[in-house]
């Protein structure tokens, strides 16, 4: 294994460019590499926003580790030899609003029973959903509960194409740290594990997190894993 070792952002139609998001992904590296005990500046990050380059960094001998969508793990995972490690859950951190969020046992267990909401989502009430939708398309931690009225109304909007509907399901991550084609020996792989996972309990990795908006990690039970 090189001396310096490579954590690839691999993000495909994320916004900003590489210069922009370099300091941010030194942090991300700087707090991992301390959480796991490595030697400082052991790891160095690079970002990628798009597939074919990202994806081609992907080969070098010094890429040891990739931080990728969930959606390209899925499609290119297995050709990569993509191992998860950790995952950011998906709607960890949000708040929930409705016009039945005075209800939340309603909205957890009867609106939503089928899709199992992370513990910290919050769920508020709100009589406006329209200004609700817009936070959405503002890029806010929100996401909006519909009755079948609002939810058929919804194409109608002239913010319309700008919104994403979740479908009743389990849900899933938003991107992972996986490992690149077992470059790394068990014990360095699984130390980046649990520094990934203590991450948001640690302030100033918080920070670090902050700053990729992610609010931590958690061990990887991705649709895929299970029988």
């Amino acid at each position: 294994m090189a001396a310096v070792a490579t954590l690839v952002f691999c993000a495909p139609g994320s916004p900003g460019d590489a210069d922009s998001a370099q300091p941010l992904v030194d942090a991300f590296a700087k707090a991992t590499v301390a959480g796991a005990g490595w030697k400082d500046g052991s790891l160095a990050a690079v970002y990628d926003p798009s597939e074919d380059s990202g994806v081609a960094k992907l080969g070098s001998a010094d890429t040891v580790l990739t931080f990728v969508p969930f959606p390209l793990y899925v499609q290119r995972g297995a050709q990569l030899h993509l191992t998860a490690l950790a995952h950011a859950p998906s709607l960890a951190g949000y708040t929930l609003l409705s016009t039945a969020g005075y209800a939340p046992d309603f909205v957890r267990h009867s609106a939503l029973g089928a899709w199992t909401l992370p513990a910290d989502v919050k769920i508020e009430s709100t009589g406006q959903i329209l200004s609700a939708l817009r936070r959405v398309t503002a890029g806010e931690h929100v996401v909006v509960l519909l009755d079948q009225t609002q939810a058929a109304s919804l194409p109608s909007l002239p913010f319309a194409a700008q919104l994403k509907t979740l479908v009743q399901s389990p849900p899933l991550p938003v991107a992972l740290v996986a490992l690149v084609d077992a470059r790394l020996p068990p014990p360095r792989a699984k130390a980046v594990q649990s520094a990934l996972i203590k991450m948001s309990s640690i302030p100033a990795d918080a920070d670090a997190l902050s700053g990729l908006q992610l609010k931590g990690f958690v061990e990887p039970h991705l649709p895929a894993d299970k029988p």
